[in-house]
């Protein structure tokens, strides 16, 4: 595959060995890298394994008999709570048929959807005012990769995030309208941050389910990003960058980084657009002589479990970079 000619190494032979401690790799590897179908056997087996090792099964353990973690209501507990563990499920690969991720859903349902539609950040009463990108972007994501997206509870949130984006509704709540990704815990500034996980969620819903106000809130959105160098990192803030933006992690939490913001405008069709050079070439050059990436910045202590050890190299970083190199090399041997 010409793609890998970007890397220093044989990295992909890394992310398909069995790994009973992280079985979602090479699951996503099969399918993502390799293009197998789902209903190939290798990856039914992989899909199987998630369910049985790794991070899964333990966030299932801790789930209580009514579908919460850590405590009942709203769940926005870091990390342990309600909310962290439906999108931890859906980064890990989790079935989505699986009655515990269901009763999770539905608790999630239950307790964080606000009158306007969005999915809002509370322990308590989900109020329009809670309503912020980060967290919208990242359930609604969470939810669609969970087979969810035709549910109405997720075409109420996705609409709020749309019309949000787009512009196209008067309602302002919580500085969430106007600038483009304004948020009131960035000084009702554009954050970078909530538009990374807006994006990335509006990039789950399959292009022939996107509508028209959709398709608009996708080239509003990527435009805000594409503005700014995202190896900088630069976008409007009064204070100073977060270093977060520069460390790569997995998973991530209401924060993001070059490579997830960059994945999300790939993953959108950008992956072409030379606005996106400077940062896939910081991106590359972070790799080690095998061709593999360091979890620089980790929830460790902190989840039900922890996933890789920082400072090493990091299966979910590399996979999450093969897939952001496979995309923008096709999409560059395409235009030329």
């Amino acid at each position: 595959m010409a793609w890998q000619e970007r890397l220093n190494g044989d990295s992909l032979t890394w992310l398909l060995e069995p790994d009973a401690d992280n079985p979602s790799i090479r699951y996503f590897a099969l399918r993502d890298l390799l293009n197998r179908p789902d209903s190939d056997s290798d990856v039914v087996a992989a899909q199987r394994a998630i369910m049985t090792s790794g991070p899964v099964p333990v966030i299932l353990d801790a789930q209580q008999p009514e579908g919460y973690w850590q405590q009942p209501g709203g769940g926005y507990h870091k990390y342990r709570g309600t909310v962290w563990q439906i999108m931890l499920l859906s980064e890990f690969g989790a079935d989505p048929a699986d009655e515990r991720v269901q009763r999770g859903c539905e608790y999630v349902f239950s307790h964080t959807i606000a009158s306007s539609g969005g999915f809002a950040a509370s322990n308590t009463t989900p109020i329009p005012s809670r309503i912020i990108h980060c967290l919208n972007g990242n359930l609604l994501y969470a939810l669609i990769s969970l087979g969810l997206l035709d549910d109405p509870r997720v075409q109420g949130a996705l609409d709020w995030q749309v019309q949000r984006i787009t512009g196209e509704e008067s309602i302002q709540q919580s500085g969430t309208g106007a600038p483009i990704f304004a948020c009131p815990a960035n000084e009702k500034q554009s954050c970078g941050w909530g538009g990374t996980k807006a994006m990335k969620a509006l990039a789950a819903v399959p292009p022939a389910q996107r509508t028209p106000a959709i398709q608009r809130a996708i080239e509003r959105g990527a435009q805000f990003l594409l503005g700014y160098d995202l190896a900088k990192a630069d976008f409007p803030y009064t204070g100073k960058i977060s270093s977060a933006w520069f460390k790569l992690g997995f998973p991530l939490s209401y924060w993001s980084d070059v490579l997830e913001t960059l994945a999300a405008l790939v993953a959108l069709g950008y992956g072409g657009d030379a606005r996106l050079s400077l940062a896939y070439q910081w991106l590359l050059d972070k790799q080690d002589a095998q061709g593999r990436w360091k979890l620089e910045n980790a929830l460790n202590s902190k989840m039900w479990i922890d996933i890789e050890k920082k400072g090493k190299p990091s299966k979910w970083i590399t996979l999450r970079m093969l897939r952001v190199i496979k995309a923008v090399e096709q999409a560059r041997d395409k235009a030329n």
